[in-house]
């Protein structure tokens, strides 16, 4: 896995310890040779990251929205910055210029990526990896409401254990670059999805 896109917080949030694993992530990111893609601010968790994998001589690539650039407040410093007319184009070129996803916190946007991709991988638009990073039990209370979709029959047990989820970044980092999809169903075989 050459590139990952980090969906977080354009925020840093209260917890320091979310703050110090961003940070971690960021180190491990640029120590692997794995371009970060992400949303392009110098603020949040987003900044936080960014801003590690450029000292440690990483590469980022940002992409932001036109009408985002003064409120998430552009990192000028960053590889290579690309500009949008609009979210969904963000959306796209994110996913295009990514080998895998990487959610760790963050709030309605960061869900809004997560849940996006999540879908297009249901239904079989792409089939590369996508992981959460679990710091400090953030994400317990969605993974618990994934299990209770299943558990009603509203999510396919294959799509949710298709979402790789950690505590731990290198553990996570791994087990996305050893991913393998599920096949594509036949339905959508069928229909040239």
């Amino acid at each position: 896995m050459n590139s990952v896109a980090v969906f977080c917080g354009s925020s840093e949030g209260y917890d320091e310890n979310i703050i110090n694993e961003a940070i971690s992530l960021g180190h491990l990111l640029a120590e692997r040779e794995i371009n970060l893609v992400y949303g392009a601010a110098r603020i949040g968790l987003m900044g936080h990251i960014a801003r590690t994998v450029l000292e440690k001589g990483g590469t980022v690539i940002g992409i932001i929205p036109e009408f985002l650039q003064k409120k998430e407040i552009v990192n000028s410093e960053i590889t290579e910055l690309i500009v949008t007319k609009s979210m969904h184009d963000r959306k796209i070129i994110m996913y295009e210029r990514s080998e895998g996803f990487l959610i760790i916190p963050g709030g309605f946007g960061t869900m809004d990526e997560f849940f996006e991709i999540t879908t297009w991988s249901q239904l079989g638009l792409h089939s590369k990896p996508i992981g959460i990073l679990n710091i400090r039990g953030f994400y317990d209370h969605l993974l618990k409401q994934f299990e209770h979709m299943v558990k009603t029959g509203f999510l396919k047990s294959e799509n949710h254990s298709a979402i790789i989820v950690d505590t731990d970044s290198k553990r996570l980092l791994q087990r996305m670059k050893e991913y393998t999809p599920e096949p594509i169903p036949k339905w959508l075989q069928k229909e040239g999805l």
